[in-house]
């Protein structure tokens, strides 16, 4: 049987003598750090592998980009839902549940010879990967005491900064050095590892007011409108925002969340009690997730083609130039947990918005040829922002909601992150075409370049709006350089404009940082010594 504790409603007993490492505070956090740090490396180490497996096994674009959307998708839509499982059954159970089917679908994509195969077991492992996360923060909020809660956030979103921004560098080594498999099959051992340590080391912390029963209603509306929020927002690009089928995903979203809160007012048990969001902190850490996510992943996303397609550098070397980011986040999201312990979270998170929009205006002003030095600071000014906003914010979040909700609350965390990702990386795509659209014309006529017709200069935007620049084959050199010089400035032009909207965002953010504060819920009730 399952070990249990009784984390609320119960005086807890005097701790006796600690019993090997089951329930241990450390070693449950070297547990779920090991399994959150698959799902973090998977989510960007796939998109170097994706043209290798779309020559491997003839895909189409569309395919390849179904590739990353199914699990993009399954893990939006399940994140909430895997969390009040944890809830209901035990985060001890659904994390193992979930190690268990992110590595097993990992290793079957690796022996999958056809595309629609990956495409359907990519989707598994988002469902896996939904299991995973919030299953995590509820066994770090029932494990360790209050005191030493932040700390533990803090060594875990530097495990998962660093593994979200490794993930490029080892993907880049391993599709070069061994295949495209081996980007699946190293998530193999790794869950081995973690299931091993779990059976080992993890303990079920139940509140005793868990929740006894499933809200199914509550479950398909929600879920139906996260997928059509985040399914809209992933075709933004090829749709445009003002489409029909746009606007008829996002009308049915909003009915669907709406017909949601509804419901939940008359749910006898509803899957997410709205009363959480009277709390103040709680909603104001949510929003300020989905605000930190949308500045930070929206504006990374095109610093990425900034690196490989205006300087020309290789998916390796770009992930190498990230390192001051990376490592920022890694060093600083622990010295960001002792400090929300000692001082609350309220001026760790305004400062490190503050930071973060700083770095945002800061990218604003790269050119074409900016160098190593500059870049370097303003990522590593980039990464010291962030480090005390995912802290803080997850923090505030998992705090600020009852023990018994832990695993919602860690759901509701991770789905924000999704949602604010997805939507700054959609908003600010459309501000970059906007932009190339604006200034493209103008400089392609002063470089003195042939006119374009209609078809060919949707064509020719759509590859600057990635950097890229459009040289048909055989272009003489003298022209050559020209269109290089048009698609680079105009590309850089529009990704100056994309992060002023980034830092704006940011300061917003850093303005709701103000309304926030630590949770009044003993984290550790009943925990086991350190």
């Amino acid at each position: 049987m399952t070990p249990q504790t009784a984390v609320a409603g119960a005086t807890p007993p005097a701790p006796g003598p600690p019993s090997g490492l089951r329930g241990r505070p450390w070693p449950t956090l070297l547990t779920v750090a090991t399994g959150v740090m698959m799902v973090a490396l998977d989510g960007t180490i796939v998109f170097i592998a994706n043209p290798v497996i779309q020559k491997g096994l003839g895909a189409s674009l569309s395919d390849v980009q179904w590739i990353t959307n199914a699990y993009l998708l399954a893990l939006a839509v399940a994140l909430i839902t895997a969390g009040k499982l944890g809830d209901r059954f035990g985060h001890r159970l659904v994390f193992l549940i979930g190690i268990t089917g992110f590595a097993a679908s990992s290793g079957l994509i690796a022996l999958s010879h056809s595309v629609s195969t990956v495409i359907a077991l990519r989707a598994l492992q988002g469902l896996s990967g939904a299991m995973l996360m919030p299953a995590a923060l509820g066994l770090l909020r029932a494990t360790f005491p209050a005191e030493k809660l932040n700390m533990a956030i803090g060594l875990w979103g530097g495990v998962i900064g660093g593994s979200a921004a490794g993930g490029p560098i080892l993907g880049g080594l391993l599709v070069e050095h061994v295949n495209w498999q081996s980007v699946f099959f190293v998530n193999v051992p790794v869950g081995a590892v973690a299931l091993a340590l779990g059976l080992i080391v993890l303990k079920d912390h139940r509140a005793e007011n868990a929740p006894r029963s499933f809200d199914l209603l509550g479950i398909a509306l929600l879920s139906g409108a996260m997928f059509c929020l985040v399914w809209a927002l992933i075709k933004v690009p090829s749709w445009h925002w003002g489409s029909a089928r746009t606007l008829l995903f996002l009308g049915a979203s909003l009915l669907a969340f709406v017909t949601f809160a509804l419901w939940q007012t008359r749910s006898r048990e509803p899957l997410l009690p709205l009363r959480l969001f009277r709390s103040v902190p709680f909603s104001a850490g949510a929003a300020l997730m989905i605000l930190m996510a949308f500045s930070f992943m929206g504006g990374l996303f095109y610093v990425t083609f900034y690196l490989q397609n205006v300087h020309g550098m290789s998916p390796v070397a770009a992930g190498l130039r990230l390192l001051p980011l990376t490592g920022m986040m890694i060093f600083a999201s622990p010295a960001a947990g002792a400090l929300i312990t000692r001082v609350g979270p309220r001026l760790p998170l305004f400062g490190g918005m503050v930071l973060t929009a700083g770095a945002c205006f800061g990218m604003s002003t790269l050119e074409v040829d900016s160098g190593t030095p500059l870049m370097s600071v303003l990522f590593a000014l980039f990464g010291t922002g962030l480090a005390p906003v995912v802290v803080g914010a997850t923090e505030v979040i998992v705090s600020n909601a009852p023990v018994e909700h832990a695993g919602l609350a860690g759901g509701l965390q991770q789905g924000a992150m999704q949602v604010g990702g997805t939507l700054g990386t959609a908003v600010l795509g459309a501000v970059m075409a906007s932009r190339v659209g604006h200034v493209l014309p103008g400089r392609w006529t002063d470089a003195g370049l042939p006119p374009l017709t209609g078809e060919q200069r949707g064509a020719v935007s759509s590859a600057v709006e990635i950097g890229v620049a459009p040289v048909p084959e055989g272009t003489p050199p003298e022209y050559a350089a020209r269109i290089t010089d048009v698609a680079h400035g105009t590309f850089v032009s529009a990704m100056s404009t994309s992060f002023v909207v980034a830092g704006c965002v940011a300061v917003v953010a850093a303005v709701l940082a103000l309304f926030t504060r630590a949770g009044d819920h003993d984290a550790g009730r009943g925990a086991a010594p350190l």
